[in-house]
């Protein structure tokens, strides 16, 4: 040491840059930060050069670089950008993995699911977005292609996409999984071909008496006003509310596309939909529907 002056043991450079000796030793049995010299007894040595390579290398390690990556940028083998763009892909993709398991998890606690259960949930948030892609087109197949209706509607459903975005969000994730399997339930979409059956105009044709129910919001809301007031199904007022709403329709049809609904669960096939968009929906209007519902069978 008397020979070379300014240079560090280990222990030295430990204290120096406040690392400890045994993770200098291993960055240096790795190469990352070999010694300049040894003195006569075998002692690594190390100068200022090594304090600032130590210093860099550990803030590449708090960075999440890999002792390799550091090592090439520390070589001047690559630059600290074009590590950097690489880890910030795999970064995204970590996040974007750790978001589907807290989904998956938090729907796990809140079903309070079997084992099979979680695995099936699982396996439906880590899909790919082709996958996800066919599990709708086999949907809107089932449901949507025996349906009479206009090339212009056929092209809409046709171009109908319900994906998860790049990012998702927990919610939109959770919404997923829900969807997914609801779509694919063989009852579900038997309720909900009939469903539409019954409220999808034909070429040609006016709407079906029930059809304004679902695609117009002024009957839900007309609804929750009477419901607000104190209105029960079966009353004459409530007879009034249905009267100004279908007027001289013909009532048993309207009855029967409403209840169809109902039982499909559109409402709530609308408001999964709109939260894997990431959309704002309506509330829920299952409750006024069946008011409605009871209101019309006792008109």
């Amino acid at each position: 040491m008397d020979e070379r002056p300014g240079l560090l043991t280990i222990g030295q450079l430990a204290r120096r840059t406040g690392l400890t000796v045994r993770t200098l030793r291993f960055w240096s049995d790795t190469g990352a930060v070999p010694p300049v010299s040894r003195s006569p007894s075998g002692y690594r040595l190390y100068d200022a050069s090594s304090v600032a390579r130590v210093e860099l290398l550990r803030t590449l390690r708090e960075l999440g670089f890999g002792l390799d990556d550091a090592g090439r940028v520390l070589d001047g083998q690559v630059t600290v950008a074009e590590v950097a763009d690489a880890h910030v892909a795999a970064l995204d993709a970590q996040i974007r993995s750790l978001r589907m398991s807290r989904a998956v998890l938090s729907t796990v606690s809140k079903r309070g699911s079997t084992t099979e259960e979680t695995a099936l949930m699982n396996r439906l948030a880590r899909l790919s977005a082709t996958q996800r892609a066919q599990i709708v087109d086999d949907f809107k197949r089932d449901v949507f292609g025996s349906l009479d209706v206009t090339p212009q509607v056929r092209e809409r459903i046709h171009a109908l996409r319900i994906d998860l975005p790049d990012d998702p969000t927990p919610d939109q994730v959770d919404a997923w999984i829900e969807l997914a399997e609801l779509v694919a339930d063989p009852g579900f979409r038997a309720r909900m071909r009939r469903f539409l059956e019954l409220s999808t105009p034909a070429p040609g044709q006016d709407d079906p008496p029930g059809a304004r129910i679902w695609w117009a919001r002024q009957v839900v809301n007309t609804v929750a006003e009477a419901r607000d007031r104190g209105i029960s199904p079966g009353t004459p007022p409530a007879a009034e509310v249905v009267s100004g709403l279908f007027r001289a329709a013909d009532l048993p049809a309207v009855r029967e596309c409403l209840e169809a609904g109902i039982e499909a669960g559109a409402e709530r096939y609308r408001g999964l939909v709109a939260r894997v968009r990431g959309q704002r929906s309506a509330p829920d209007a299952g409750d006024d529907l069946r008011w409605l519902a009871e209101a019309i069978r006792s008109a």
